[in-house]
C-alpha cells in the first residue's frame, strides 16, 4: 500500500505565493470609485428625497465596505501556508465572498420595506437633482464595473465585488429613468417601482453568491467535475489499476480543486511511484487536478 503526497509542500506553498497582484489592484480602484461617489450620492438621496437614489446609496456604502473585505481577503490570502494553516489562507477570500453575498440580501430587504412604504404614500422628489447625481453614480459605476469584469471572473471574491457594482450600476440607471418620468409626468411612484425591480435583481445575484461560497465552505464536489468520469477515465488511462474508489473532491476556492482517492490494482507492481505518476497525469490533463492524494491498494481496502 503506497501514499503518495507530491506536491502537498513544496508545490502547494509555491501556489499560494501565486495570488494575481493585478485582481488586488482592480479591487483597490473600484473601492476608490465606489467610496467616493457613494457620499455624493447619499447626499444627493437627502436633497432629492430620491429613494432610488438613497437604495443606491445604501448600497454603495455596502459596496464600499464589501469591496474593502475582498482587498483585504486577497491580502490575506496571498500569505503562504505555514505550521498552523498547512492549506494556507484561500479560503479567506470564500468567506469573504459569502459575507458580501448575505450583505446584498440584506440590501434587498431594505429596499424592499423602504418601497413598500413609499407606494403607500409617495413623498415629493427632485428630478433634476435627482437626474443629475443619477448620471454621475452611472458613469463611476460603469468604469468601476469594468475594471473588476477584467480580472479573473472564477474568483468567486471578484465576482461578489463585481456583483455588487452591478448592483449599483442598475441603481444609478433606474434612478436616471425614474428621475426622466418625474420630470416629464410627475408621477411619483415610478421611484419606489424601478427600486424594487433592481432589487429583484439583485436577489438574484445575491442569492448565487451565497450558494456558491457555501458549497465551497461545506467541500463540496466542483461544479464541473462528474466523479463517475473521472473514476472511468483513470480505470482506461492506467491499465495496472482496476477500480478507483473513496474518491474526495472539493476546492479551497474554484481555482484550487483537490482530491484524495484509492485505487486498487490487481497485482503488486514493480514500480508504484511510475503508476502513481501515470494516475496523476491523468487528473492533471483531463480534469486540471493538480493536487491529490492517492492511497494504492492490492487486495482489501485498508478502511474496510
Amino acid at each position: 500500500m503506497t501514499h503518495d503526497h507530491h506536491s502537498h509542500d513544496g508545490r502547494f506553498r509555491e501556489h499560494d505565493r501565486g495570488v494575481d497582484g493585478g485582481s488586488i489592484t482592480r479591487v483597490q480602484i473600484a473601492l476608490a470609485l465606489t467610496g467616493v461617489f457613494m457620499v455624493v450620492e447619499l447626499i444627493g438621496g437627502i436633497l432629492s428625497g430620491s429613494l432610488a437614489l438613497l437604495a443606491d446609496a445604501g448600497h454603495m456604502l455596502t459596496d464600499t465596505m464589501a469591496l474593502g473585505l475582498a482587498a483585504f481577503a486577497f491580502r490575506v490570502s496571498s500569505r503562504p501556508a505555514d505550521s498552523r494553516r498547512s492549506f494556507g489562507y484561500h479560503r479567506f477570500q470564500i468567506i469573504a465572498a459569502f459575507v458580501n453575498g448575505l450583505s446584498l440580501l440584506v440590501i434587498v430587504a431594505w429596499i424592499l420595506f423602504e418601497a413598500v412604504q413609499r407606494m403607500i404614500d409617495p413623498p415629493d422628489v427632485a428630478g433634476r437633482t435627482m437626474l443629475l447625481i443619477a448620471c454621475g453614480g452611472l458613469i463611476v459605476n460603469i468604469a468601476a464595473f469594468f475594471v473588476l469584469h477584467g480580472g479573473d471572473q472564477r474568483n468567486l471574491n471578484i465576482r461578489g465585488a463585481a456583483l455588487h457594482v452591478l448592483g449599483d450600476l442598475l441603481g444609478s440607471l433606474a434612478a436616471i429613468i425614474a428621475a426622466i418620468v418625474i420630470l416629464q409626468t410627475g408621477w411619483m411612484p415610478i421611484d419606489p417601482i424601478l427600486s424594487v425591480l433592481v432589487a429583484a435583481l439583485l436577489l438574484r445575484s445575491g442569492w448565487q453568491l451565497v450558494r456558491r461560497s457555501v458549497h465551497i465552505l461545506l467541500e463540496g464536489v466542483p461544479d464541473w467535475l462528474d466523479l463517475k468520469e473521472l473514476q472511468a477515465k483513470i480505470v482506461t488511462a492506467v491499465p495496472e489499476v482496476v477500480e478507483v474508489h473513496h474518491v474526495h473532491a472539493w476546492g479551497l476556492t474554484p481555482q484550487h480543486p483537490m482530491l484524495t482517492m484509492h485505487v486498487v490494482l490487481q497485482e503488486q507492481p514493480d514500480d508504484p511511484t511510475e503508476i502513481v505518476r501515470r494516475v496523476k497525469e491523468t487528473l492533471r490533463t483531463e480534469f486540471e487536478i493538480t493536487h491529490s492524494t492517492i492511497e494504492m491498494e492490492i487486495g482489501g481496502c485498508a478502511d474496510a
